[in-house]
């Protein structure tokens, strides 16, 4: 039944299909910003929390954001003006961020990533630990050239592909910056791994293991699970939930 909602009751919801224990020990996922009893009428979900992103916030009289990246990530020694989380406090929204937790998650980011793209039969690497974020899919055979091109078709990304030249039947995939579980990928017995970035290094050693390495865009991998979690809040809540508008920070040229 829909109830009106405090940020820890939106906080504990959350928790119940993407458990905050469950995330990375290098993560900062939680109620990163506010007063938990704050009631909620209105919720945003958007993947990144910049100073647009607030500004769009607040002219929307949004109470909570909830976002996937975390609003602080890394130590900070400062805060000024020009942060998000000032901004947050400064106009009284509060922020939930559901990094790792999401990521691991059923129904969460790698899922719906992967049906995105057309995988309905898609299953976790690993029951716990990081590599659970993977997800790993049986398809209809393929070749690198066939698997980017229909990653830039499904996610309207820009690909880049390392081809191993080998037929795809077993394919890996992890949003955002998964690039390190490649080798992982290959031990499980998978043709190709697509993830949303990889460096020169990480695409030159996914030559060496034989196995095709795509990068399809970070923000492209990872924010089709804004729509997914905003309509989970709306079913739950007696709140307006939005979701802010946001593209890409990145953009490609010839």
């Amino acid at each position: 039944m829909k109830c009106s909602p405090t940020v820890k009751d939106v906080y504990s919801f959350i928790d119940s299909f993407a458990p905050f224990s469950t995330q990375c020990e290098w993560d900062n996922s939680g109620i990163i910003v506010g007063d938990t009893r704050k009631e909620v009428k209105k919720i945003a979900v958007v993947l990144d929390i910049t100073p647009q992103a607030v500004e769009y916030a607040k002219n929307e009289g949004v109470d909570l954001i909830v976002s996937h990246h975390p609003v602080i990530f890394r130590a900070v020694k400062s805060i000024t003006d020009s942060n998000p989380a000032f901004l947050l406090a400064g106009s009284g929204i509060a922020a939930i961020c559901t990094h790792t937790p999401l990521d691991i998650a059923k129904g969460g980011v790698n899922d719906v990533l992967a049906e995105a793209l057309g995988f309905d039969n898609a299953f976790p690497l690993s029951e716990d630990g990081e590599t659970a974020m993977i997800r790993v899919a049986e398809i209809p055979e393929a070749t690198g050239s066939s698997l980017a091109k229909l990653c830039a078709e499904k996610l309207g990304s820009a690909v880049r592909l390392a081809d191993s030249g080998r037929s795809i039947r077993r394919v890996a995939l992890c949003g955002g910056a998964g690039a390190d579980f490649a080798p992982d990928a290959f031990n499980s017995g998978c043709d190709a791994f697509i993830t949303g970035d990889a460096s020169h290094h990480e695409f030159l050693d996914a030559q060496a293991l034989g196995l095709t390495l795509i990068a399809a865009g970070h923000f492209e991998t990872e924010n089709p699970v804004v729509a997914r979690l905003a309509d989970m809040l709306g079913k739950e809540f007696d709140a307006e939930v939005i979701i802010i508008p946001q593209d890409s920070p990145v953009s490609y040229h010839n």
